[in-house]
């Protein structure tokens, strides 16, 4: 990092960005006006693609991200758009028969899947308790805490810890529990656990229920014990019911994205002790993610495993958490080596992500940093959530009182 760069340099080029680009982009391309709906997919110059369905993970991610920003800002346009997919959520994706959200939808609203992915309905707590947090709304906190019991009820596996991935729509087990194609079919994975946890940690901030604060710990304790090798800095991927890990893949954006949510976790659950092993770790994580999964221009690759890299393209959602985790760390530290990798890792971003045409970040790019043109700019895992959190977590965090060392 440029010694003439300080933190409130940072901030602003990060603000400008999110204001001037990211929130405005999904308010003018994305609403569909006349459906009162969202689009499900956009191409990097903007062609909505007829006939696309839609996830409930694309709506609860413009939910959340909009209620934090209205929690933020209090621009009353950010209020409307989290108004609209509150209504959307509920609307459109809600089984009023069997409790949860649906996984998707056809473009004429009808049910395309009608499991229940533990991820899903993690982001559906995320997103309701976000919205109740900025607008008051009970009915979307006591939504959250609905969908809460039903995982605590059908998915919390209570031999061996931690949440099974998917069920039926009735919340009978299924034999297909994969997220998406490109994930393995195991029971157990860090991605659903990570974001039950981010989950779990925003809705016990706003209703201190014992039951959900035990839930929490043991979660978090999973994560720690039997999900992160503290000798390696590294998450395990995918697992069997009793923890065996059956990947020695790498993900370099989870790997960073788990550092900063722990601690935040840990913060929220106060205990002393749990707070400096995780501060540790978090250190531990970020140190590695440098070493190994950061280029010299700053971009963080998509994959490695024990011999090296595996996948060396650049996808957005990594940049974006690791520029949050690498300013946790310096929160964390002080050390000015991790300001300095989250000001090279915004640089990537600001070089060949943010889309300076028809606006948004691209979706990904290759190693060398050429815009991978069969991405789409808005789909169904590409969504404003990542880098808009990027920006509302930059606001708290470049802030006068920045660190928080013990």
């Amino acid at each position: 990092m440029s010694p003439s760069v300080t933190p409130s340099d940072l901030l602003r080029a990060i603000e400008a960005d999110l204001r001037g680009n990211i929130l405005p982009f999904w308010i003018r391309h994305v609403v569909n006006t006349p459906a009162r709906t969202f689009h499900g997919q956009l191409s990097n110059h903007l062609a909505v693609e007829a006939g696309v369905g839609r996830g409930a993970l694309l709506t609860s991610r413009i939910l959340w991200t909009y209620a934090a920003a209205f929690r933020a800002y209090g621009d009353p346009a950010y209020r409307e758009m989290a108004d609209l997919a509150h209504a959307d959520l509920l609307g459109r994706f809600h089984d009023a028969q069997h409790g949860g959200f649906f996984w998707s939808i056809h473009a004429d609203g009808t049910v395309q899947r009608d499991r229940k992915q533990v991820y899903g309905q993690a982001f559906a707590i995320y997103a309701l308790s976000e919205y109740h947090a900025a607008t008051g709304d009970r009915r979307a906190l006591d939504q959250a805490v609905a969908v809460y019991l039903l995982l605590e009820h059908h998915a919390r596996e209570r031999v061996h810890g931690g949440y099974l991935e998917a069920f039926a729509r009735d919340w009978a087990p299924i034999a297909d529990m994969r997220l998406s194609e490109v994930d393995q079919n195991d029971p157990k994975s860090q991605n659903t656990m990570l974001h039950v946890m981010e989950a779990y940690t925003r809705l016990l901030q706003l209703w201190p229920d014992a039951g959900l604060r035990v839930a929490l710990r043991e979660l978090v304790e999973v994560m720690l014990t039997r999900i992160v090798d503290a000798r390696t800095g590294h998450l395990g991927l995918f697992f069997t019911t009793d923890w065996r890990p059956t990947s020695d893949k790498i993900s370099y954006g989870h790997d960073i994205e788990a550092a900063w949510l722990l601690t935040r976790a840990t913060d929220v659950l106060g205990e002393a002790d749990l707070i400096a092993r995780t501060r540790t770790l978090a250190l531990k994580i970020a140190d590695v993610t440098l070493a190994e999964g950061t280029d010299a221009d700053g971009g963080i690759v998509n994959l490695g495993a024990p011999g090296g890299i595996v996948d060396g393209a650049k996808e957005w959602w990594p940049q974006a958490e690791a520029v949050v985790g690498f300013l946790n760390a310096w929160q964390i530290s002080g050390e000015a080596c991790y300001l300095a990798a989250a000001e090279n890792t915004w640089e990537f971003i600001a070089t060949h992500l943010i889309d300076r045409e028809h606006g948004e970040w691209f979706r990904g790019v290759t190693r060398d940093g050429q815009v991978i043109q069969s991405h789409e700019k808005v789909g169904f895992w590409k969504c404003p959530y990542h880098n808009g959190r990027m920006g509302l977590e930059a606001l708290m965090r470049l802030g006068p009182a920045h660190l928080v060392r013990a």
